[in-house]
C-alpha cells in the first residue's frame, strides 16, 4: 500500500476529504519523525513504538575490497508493534 492507497481508506473511513486526510497523515508521521530525531519516544497505545535505538561500533569487511573496517557507532529509527497490532497479524494469518 502506498500513501494515496492509505489516504483514501482513511477519507472512505471518516468524513475528512482526501486533502485534509493527507495534511493530517503528514502532520502525523513529519511529529513522529522530528520526536524521534530528538531521541525521545512516540508510543500509540495497541499499535506500537517508535524509537531511536543506539548502535555500537563494530567490525565489518569492504566487500570491494575484503579489507577489514570498522563501521562506527549511529543512531536508527526502530519500531515495536504493540500487542493488539502483532495479534491483528496473526489473525489474519
Amino acid at each position: 500500500m502506498n500513501k494515496e492507497e492509505l489516504v483514501n481508506m482513511i477519507a472512505a473511513k471518516t468524513r475528512l476529504t482526501k486533502k485534509e486526510t493527507s495534511h493530517i497523515l503528514d502532520a502525523l508521521t513529519d511529529t513522529i519523525m522530528e520526536t524521534v530525531a530528538d531521541g525521545d519516544k512516540v508510543v500509540l497505545v495497541g499499535f506500537g513504538t517508535f524509537e531511536p535505538r543506539d548502535r555500537k561500533e563494530r567490525k565489518g569487511m569492504n566487500p570491494q575490497t575484503g579489507q577489514p573496517i570498522t563501521i562506527p557507532a549511529t543512531t536508527v529509527p526502530a519500531f515495536s508493534a504493540g500487542k493488539l497490532f502483532k495479534e491483528k497479524v496473526v489473525e489474519s494469518l
